[in-house]
């Protein structure tokens, strides 16, 4: 793909912008960046791009630059449905995301991970798992370093790792993943999407363009995830819990729920390596579904070239990630545990079932069209108060209030919901942040809004 001289627009002016702006320059391209947000709500990008000598567009789109383009490049945060987007696809214009231009300039192995919940996880771990197999490795995509960098920089490595989310997914065009991994669908992005049919057959993108000689691992205990995988082309690596009433499957791994004195398990079994048990002893990743989560970075690192001594010597060392089920503080035995990762209600779900003592939960955030009347059951079984916050809070309170036997609180700041939260806590009880919700009413990112939350656990410890 040939970019000299060609007039490319980039629609979004955020981190994946950027990489994408300085990659087109290097490659002699003619670079015009648009954005609906004004220069100083740019303020972090704007002096980048002003640098790099790009032509910007900021506070609105025009049409006419958009019908001028030779190529369009649409950041994930933009809806790919806008008018201007549908004007230039109607003149028969290429719209490419970051992830499909960067795919057409590696020529290495691509892992390309997708599911609603988990990605980022399994992605850090697989990388790390490829790397103790002695492999040189490059992670990126939405997990935060945008693939067109490795693209850009010329690096080389042996594999190259991806997550990548819906919205990335609806932009790819020829994108063929070695070893495509979908961990799992539940609704999310609704505020997005028209549908949720819509959202499910974005994930199951992730395999579209894969043929024989390549890998799905699928996660077939997930009826939405099984039913999208039932025709592919790829050789199949199933993972799911035993007693599932699944058929046995020649290849794949098995979970198996050991008791309260004894770990799960996962067994292997693939051609490669014939019914190997991984030792789940020392993995430090609290629930069900970070159990899937191994399960699925191990057979995808098998599937390209992982070693077993590498795959459980990552599984050993492995700590997790910030904002996702971490664990914060005790203080006077109540612990606290940062979950601002968990976006949406399938998330907080997952959460919830990772504890078998008292929690105190707090949610909220912008509401991004869950449907909170699912958690109704989980939050009776597992929480005593709710503490809520954020542009969501009324339609939660309204759903929950009458949940749990703590009952619903409003509140308008972290450092009132956490303050609220240990209140209601007793010696041995959870305080657990899992909003269900976006943070864009109140922050930047869930990381900041986990950030807010640290410190005001801190902020306890001191009084």
């Amino acid at each position: 793909m040939n970019l000299a001289q060609k007039n490319i627009l980039i629609v979004g002016l955020g981190v994946s912008g950027i990489a994408v702006a300085r990659f087109a320059k290097n490659k002699g391209a003619y670079v015009t960046v648009t954005d609906m947000a004004g220069e100083k709500e740019l303020a972090s990008c704007a002096p980048i791009a002003h640098k790099l000598g790009v032509t910007m567009e900021l506070g609105q789109h025009n049409i006419e630059t958009f019908e001028r383009a030779d190529l369009i490049v649409v950041s994930p945060g933009v809806p790919h449905t806008i008018l201007p987007i549908k004007r230039a696809k109607a003149k028969g214009i290429p719209i490419l995301g970051e992830i499909e231009l960067a795919a057409r300039f590696i020529r290495e192995p691509l892992v390309a991970i997708s599911g609603t919940n988990g990605k980022t996880t399994t992605t850090k771990l697989l990388g790390n798992m490829l790397e103790n197999s002695g492999l040189k490795v490059f992670v990126g995509g939405n997990i935060g370093n945008p693939l067109i960098d490795y693209a850009d920089k010329g690096e080389s490595a042996e594999i190259v790792v991806a997550e990548v989310s819906s919205f990335q997914l609806d932009t790819i065009d020829t994108l063929r993943p070695r070893v495509g991994v979908l961990l799992n669908i539940s609704a999310d992005h609704l505020d997005r999407y028209p549908d949720f049919e819509s959202y499910v057959s974005s994930k199951g993108r992730i395999f579209e363009n894969q043929q024989e000689g390549d890998t799905a691992v699928i996660n077939v205990s997930d009826p939405l995830v099984r039913s999208i995988s039932k025709d592919l082309k790829a050789r199949k690596l199933p993972f799911y819990h035993q007693g599932n009433d699944l058929e046995e499957t020649r290849e794949g791994a098995v979970i198996s729920w050991g008791d309260s004195q004894t770990p799960p398990s996962i067994t292997i079994h693939t051609k490669e390596n014939p019914k190997r048990s991984l030792d789940l002893s020392r993995v430090n990743l609290p629930g069900r579904h970070n159990i899937e989560n191994v399960a699925a970075a191990s057979l995808a690192a098998l599937a390209v070239g992982g070693t077993l001594e590498g795959v459980q010597s990552a599984l050993n060392d492995f700590q997790g990630l910030s904002h996702r089920l971490e664990y914060i503080a005790t203080i006077n035995d109540v612990s606290f545990f940062d979950d601002s990762k968990a976006t949406n209600v399938d998330a907080v779900a997952r959460a919830l079932e990772a504890f078998s003592k008292p929690v105190i939960l707090i949610m909220g955030g912008r509401d991004k069209g869950g449907d909170f009347q699912t958690l109704k059951n989980l939050v009776h079984q597992h929480t005593k108060k709710l503490i809520i916050m954020g542009e969501a809070r009324d339609g939660i309170k309204s759903v929950l209030k009458d949940a749990c036997t703590g009952g619903a609180q409003t509140t308008s700041t972290m450092e009132d919901a956490v303050l609220l939260s240990y209140h209601a806590a007793e010696p041995g009880d959870i305080v657990l942040l899992s909003p269900a919700c976006s943070s864009f009413d109140m922050y930047s990112g869930y990381a900041e809004r986990g950030d807010a939350f640290c410190r005001a656990v801190d902020n306890l410890k001191k009084h």
